[in-house]
């Protein structure tokens, strides 16, 4: 078993988000916010 595993983690891939993914991404944590009342919290998309 510790062969396969070896062998899996040796191949390495390198992952490269397409510029829309990361501008989505970014658009989206810039909108979000987070209001905390007493011990509840609630999260708010302002679009």
């Amino acid at each position: 078993m510790a062969k396969i595993y070896s062998k899996k983690n040796a191949i390495k891939t390198q992952m490269k988000p397409s510029k829309e993914v990361v501008s989505f991404l970014l658009n989206y944590s810039k909108s979000l916010h987070i209001i905390k009342v007493a011990d509840k919290s609630f999260e708010i998309i302002a679009n």
